[in-house]
């Protein structure tokens, strides 16, 4: 006992008092259960339990669990691993999904998905973890782009419940309808009103898909516990005239609210979810454009919200620039130089643009003259062709970025030049799409950025689903060559050049962001949203990749790698928050202590806390 005694007063003297704080920390938290290892307590016995995804295991309760839980009998008496089940699902998934067809209308990739919304129905641990398993080939499916078609068709998918709707029927009783959700700790939420959804404009309550989606994100890459997120649909009606004349159609068949009394409808969930669930935080998606901004100005210095169109997609886009101009073999302080065009002003072109000047901005000292010189960066073309200060009646969103007329004069361009037009007279480095058309990028528009300044231009192709994309990475590499740099929203394959070259199709897709800036937010316990966070996530996601990956063309990593993406993610979320004095803590571990942790200890603090799909430990008590 002396001789340990000895040994700790050593080493309280060689050691600063940092550094013996956090040996202590570290030894105190040697045996805290990570997230996915919690013992569940359940309230409920035998066929309950078999018929809650939440807590069914099928054939792999072991024997003593099915005695102290009431299954004895009910099941087979085999007793499988957790591998087993997934191998054999797998094998029932490869069989089917060439005959699980409802009728011509439903393609293969719409197929995959009703076989695994089944498993998720029966199992939710095992269909994360085939999820996870295999998530390259099942993003895809659950995300952009088969959630698109989902959504499209989800009246007549429906099948069982899943989430939370609140609708203008509901008016002054939603802070009660909140404690019909059976869980007591919300973490995540994504909301919808259906009205922009992806591409494919206004589903109405069929939107709800693209918000089950994306929680299916989060629980996969994040490792959000699926206990503790919810998917909300908030239903004004639909101004989509085929839904409704649609008997089918399960929303209201009514058109959408407008002006104040839409605002009131959306302040009351907002008061009501954080009213019950005071730490969630609640992603906003797909609202359209005109309510996107207003929304999220309104909310985001109150409440722990963001809007993915507008600051995920920025995000991306901008780790996509930056990975850019690393390809072109410059250092990412050389981005306030690129001379990038936009076609499209919604919500997520003008969010990308707001946010990449920001980031010019700040790389040339944060000033007035920075701010300026990045905005003289940006071309802005819309339906109605270039944005200038001219245009009549401009969105105020765009405004700042509108080309002054002594501009136009020197560059030969006047207001609503077409596309063509501006790319032959700019010869930029980057042409940015996020319009939601189809083949905007032509071939006279490729034809045209073969004169850009930049030896390795850039086509960013952003638009959602597949058949929205500005153009494909075949008809970028067959018309510019090899030396473009191709990015999509939506997956494609890359393309064979001949002689073994390669012309790599990055998916500049949000799922590398949003994850990661959720679970980021949750563990440091942010009070809201920053600027500061979503950057220090984009900048994170630009030098992930390594130096002779990008200048390969290189510039997004592959989906395989989502958790390992995610968890640097929000570990950089994390200590932005904790820099920028946001941070207050999570569960044990406050403020104070995650200020002390290096930027190792994040890492390993965010993985401690990821959720992984593996059956629990499960007790039985009687209530």
């Amino acid at each position: 006992m002396a001789n340990a005694l000895s040994i700790s007063r050593s080493l309280r003297r060689s050691l600063a008092p940092d550094a013996i704080y956090r040996l202590l920390l570290q030894r105190s938290r040697a045996f805290v259960t990570a997230e996915c290892h919690r013992p569940v307590v359940l309230h409920k016995r035998g066929p309950d339990i078999l018929h809650d995804p939440w807590f069914n295991r099928g054939t792999a309760f072991s024997m003593t669990e099915r005695d102290r839980l009431g299954l004895r009998g009910l099941l087979p008496p085999s007793v499988v691993s957790s591998q087993q089940q997934i191998d054999r699902f797998m094998g029932d998934l490869k069989r089917l999904e060439q005959n699980a067809r409802d009728g011509p209308s439903d393609t293969y990739q719409l197929a995959k998905w009703r076989i695994l919304n089944r498993l998720h129905d029966r199992n939710e641990t095992m269909y994360y973890k085939v999820l996870i398993d295999n998530i390259e080939e099942y993003a895809p499916i659950v995300y952009t782009p088969t959630v698109g078609a989902v959504c499209q068709n989800y009246s007549g998918l429906f099948r069982r419940p899943r989430g939370m709707y609140f609708s203008a029927e509901d008016r002054g009783e939603m802070m009660s309808m909140v404690y019909n959700w059976p869980a007591d700790q919300v973490d995540m939420i994504v909301v919808t009103d259906g009205s922009r959804i992806l591409g494919l404009g206004d589903l109405g309550v069929q939107g709800i898909g693209i918000a089950i989606g994306k929680l299916d994100l989060y629980v996969a890459a994040a490792g959000i516990n699926p206990q503790r997120v919810l998917p909300v649909m908030i239903d004004v009606g639909t101004n989509n005239e085929k839904l409704l004349k649609d008997p089918l159609y399960l929303g209201l068949q009514e058109h959408r609210l407008e002006g104040e009394e839409y605002v009131e409808i959306i302040d009351e969930f907002m008061e009501a979810v954080f009213s019950r669930w005071p730490n969630v935080i609640v992603q906003f998606e797909d609202f359209q454009s005109k309510w996107a901004f207003r929304l999220l100005q309104r909310y985001r210095k109150t409440y722990r919200m963001f809007n993915d169109d507008v600051q995920g997609t920025a995000g991306v886009a901008i780790a996509g620039l930056l990975g850019a101009v690393r390809a072109q073999g410059r250092p990412m302080i050389d981005f306030p130089k690129q001379k990038i065009v936009v076609a499209g002003a919604g919500s997520a072109g003008i969010g990308v643009v707001n946010a990449a000047s920001r980031t010019m901005a700040r790389m040339l000292g944060n000033n007035e003259v920075a701010f300026e010189s990045a905005r003289s960066q940006f071309w802005i073309v819309d339906a109605h062709g270039l944005i200038t200060e001219e245009r009549v009646e401009i969105d105020p969103d765009a405004l700042p970025f509108a080309r002054r007329k002594s501009e136009l004069t020197h560059q030969g361009l006047n207001e609503g030049a077409s596309l063509i037009e501006v790319v032959k007279k700019v010869k930029p480095d980057v042409i940015l799409g996020l319009s939601a058309v189809g083949g905007l990028f032509s071939k006279e528009v490729l034809e045209a950025l073969k004169d850009s300044s930049s030896s390795r231009p850039a086509i960013f192709a952003m638009s959602n689903p597949t058949k929205n994309a500005e153009c494909t990475p075949e008809e970028a590499f067959s018309i510019i060559g090899e030396k473009v740099i191709f990015s999509s929203g939506s997956p494609f394959d890359d393309v064979d050049l001949g002689d073994g070259k390669i012309g790599h199709s990055n998916q500049g897709n949000n799922m590398y962001l949003f994850p990661g800036i959720g679970l980021g937010t949750l563990l440091s316990g942010a009070r809201i949203v920053s600027d500061g966070m979503l950057q220090a996530a984009a900048e994170r996601l630009a030098s992930y990749m390594k130096e002779e990956e990008v200048l390969q063309g290189i510039i997004y990593p592959p989906t395989s790698r989502i958790r390992d993406i995610t968890k640097e993610v929000a570990a950089a979320v994390v200590r932005e928050a904790v820099a920028e004095d946001l941070a207050e803590g999570y569960r044990d571990m406050d403020a104070r202590e995650l200020a002390r942790l290096s930027e190792e200890e994040t890492v390993d603090y965010v993985k401690n806390n990821m959720w992984n799909p593996v059956y629990p430990t499960v007790v039985y008590k009687k209530d």
